[in-house]
């Protein structure tokens, strides 16, 4: 394919950025074998098929532009179309949708300061006004300003509310998670020079507060084992499951996966063994692994805990899913916003293949894909798009991803905290293993991500089978002992319960029974302060927000139920307020039968949830507005 690329050229310091990343030879020279060609004449094949093949380096080229000059330019834009032979429409086209790359100019320095549940019960609303009294209106500089700010939805940092990411672009971009923040701090971050600071030590037992308990079998590392160490995480047990599986052989391996019940944590709860078999089987070559580390439903941040605190337990355990299911390269695909889970796995990355455990002779080695602000590319078929160098849209089911997954090739996708219970299940065994829990889909430890208007929010470990009072018991309960008002369980796409549901237990089978879901294992506790009318319009702001785009239920159901909250809200329905509650129904109703993906489908699931519960009660105006109100 001939590009004709047309427009401004790279800076120098934007081609640096971008051929850093890419292989030296894709794409330096033209593929042109022809006759002489008129110089200038704009008509090149650069690399032909040997560049298009490794589109899959888009996006990191594009967040290469952006660290180095704080936004994707459109001279950067061409560069990278270019080297990789991608017409410049399609590379506009992946950069314009994401958040975190943005294609128009920004100052180098911004603040990304979250509003979403948690940070929004510890106050970050003042946050946001301090920042635009500081800044100006978010979103906006003046022209030559370093620094700017915006509005961000959840940042998996809920246990430190209000939170904020500082992300400083330039020759060694950089990013620090602020939290707790104040736009005062949130200022000194931002105007730092040098590489961001050393984690504050108090943040693991804040983070996990049941730092040292000997119950602990998934966080049992977490505070106590130096996290940027493969000795220290081998003296404490580590790559003795890879041993054992290797022993076993693969088949055996995934046996004892599907004997010990374990299922996907998160939220779809499908059988780990099952997935792995299914990929085993397939004939067709190479199968491909992928681990999903992209955290971002609002409430979560069990993941971060594990990719922080353990990176090594995740690199030994899909060494041990691709020794399994036959895959010789794993991808782990990591959420943007974290940046030291970033750090900690390309470090466990590098000492691994240092100490041969991956790369070469191993037999498997990992990368690692960086996202880039989209909370649908979680979705696993959006998430193969986007590593593939695409727009992260869902793809259509079936052919499912152990048949036809990433680049076309039967796929294992697990989430991280699904893969952090591999070596725990083969050290122990299955029936060990399946003790722990309640039997069923419920077996082994659950991660709980407990947030809001609880006295200690953390990552919590239990086994299956703890009651939602267990859970709130372990994060000491409401803070300042207030009457509680609601729990969110499983985030923004989850279930709202009262406080009658205290004694549900907290497995697939009760919360499935109770209407209710396990989910991602959010907990967000609400307290009889809480505005629960704002937290319902911000999960619907936050779904019309991330929606992809592609479905029309999804597209165009999630902005009219943030409209109609909206109005609700502000005690101007449309006609009676039972006619708005019949539309929305419908709405729902819609978006689950017709949208591709669970995006569209549970975009409704807790707003209906309060609803139902009559959590949340809108009042009937005095003089409901017109229909063209």
């Amino acid at each position: 394919m001939d590009l004709h690329v047309v427009g401004p050229a790279a800076t120098p310091d934007e081609r640096a950025a971008v051929d850093a990343v890419l292989d030296p030879e894709i794409g330096v020279a033209s593929g042109w074998t022809g006759g002489e060609r008129s110089p200038g004449d704009g008509h090149v094949a650069y690399g032909g098929h040997g560049a298009r093949s490794r589109r899959d380096l888009l996006l990191p080229a594009l967040e290469a532009l952006q660290g180095s000059a704080g936004w994707v330019s459109r001279g950067g834009l061409n560069h990278v179309s270019r080297r990789l032979s991608v017409p410049p429409a399609e590379v506009y086209g992946v950069a314009s949708f994401y958040a975190l790359l943005p294609t128009t100019p920004r100052p180098p320095t911004v603040i990304h300061a979250c509003d979403d549940l948690a940070c929004r019960l510890a106050g970050a609303e003042a946050l946001c006004a301090g920042l635009e009294a500081a800044l100006g209106p978010a979103g906006d500089a003046d022209d030559g300003a370093d620094t700017t700010w915006l509005r961000s939805p959840c940042l998996g940092q809920c246990e430190r509310a209000p939170a904020a990411l500082v992300t400083i672009a330039g020759s060694a971009p950089r990013a620090r998670a602020v939290a707790p923040a104040t736009h005062t701090t949130l200022l000194d971050a931002a105007a730092t020079p040098g590489d961001s600071p050393d984690p504050d030590p108090e943040r693991v037992a804040t983070l996990v507060p049941q730092t040292g308990d000997p119950g602990l079998r998934l966080l049992a590392r977490c505070g106590s084992v130096d996290p940027t160490s493969l000795d220290a995480y081998r003296a404490s047990g580590g790559y003795e499951a890879l041993a054992r599986a290797r022993a076993m052989g693969p088949g055996a391996v995934i046996d004892e996966v599907t004997a010990s019940g374990l299922v996907g944590r998160g939220g779809a709860a499908f059988p780990t063994g099952r997935k792995w078999a299914a990929v085993a089987a397939q004939p067709a070559t190479p199968h491909c692994l992928v681990c999903n580390a992209d955290e971002s439903e609002p409430g979560t941040f069990k993941d971060r805990a594990l990719l922080e605190e353990d990176p090594f337990a995740i690199i030994e355990a899909m060494t041990i899913a691709g020794f399994a299911t036959g895959a010789e390269l794993g991808y782990c695909y990591l959420r943007g916003e974290y940046p030291l889970a970033r750090a900690r796995l390309e470090n466990a990355i590098a000492q691994a293949r240092a100490a041969g455990l991956l790369g070469g002779d191993a037999g498997f080695d990992i990368e690692l894909r960086i996202g880039a602000g989209a909370y649908i590319a979680g979705e696993e078929t959006a998430l193969f798009e986007s590593i593939e160098g695409g727009r992260p849209e869902p793809r259509n089911k079936p052919p499912f991803p152990v048949e036809f997954g990433l680049f076309g090739k039967p796929t294992t996708v697990n989430n991280v905290e699904t893969l952090a219970n591999v070596p725990l299940l083969l050290r122990l065994g299955a029936d060990a293993y399946r003790a722990i829990g309640t039997g069923g889909a419920s077996t082994g430890p659950k991660l709980f991500c407990v947030s809001g208007d609880v006295a200690r929010p953390g990552v919590y470990e239990t086994p299956f089978g703890a009651t939602l009072g267990d859970v709130l018991a372990l994060a000491g309960g409401v803070r300042d002992d207030r009457p509680l008002q609601a729990v969110l369980l499983g985030g923004a796409a989850g279930v709202f319960v009262g406080p009658d549901a205290v004694g549900l237990p907290l497995t697939f089978e009760a919360t499935r029974a109770a209407g209710a879901t396990v989910g991602s294992g959010v907990v967000l506790v609400y307290d009889d302060t809480a505005d629960l009318p704002d937290a319902l319009h911000r999960i619907a702001a936050f779904f019309r927000d991330e929606s992809c785009g592609q479905c029309v239920p999804c597209r165009v159901g999630t902005v009219r139920q943030e409209e109609l909250l909206a109005r609700l809200a502000a005690g101007r329905p449309l006609g009676s307020l039972d006619q708005e509650l019949a539309l929305f129904a419908d709405l729902a109703q819609g978006m689950r039968d017709a949208s591709i993906c669970g995006l569209g489908q549970t975009a409704s699931s807790a707003i209906e949830s309060a609803l139902r519960a009559g959590l949340v009660r809108f009042a009937e105006p005095a003089e409901p507005a017109g229909a063209t109100a």
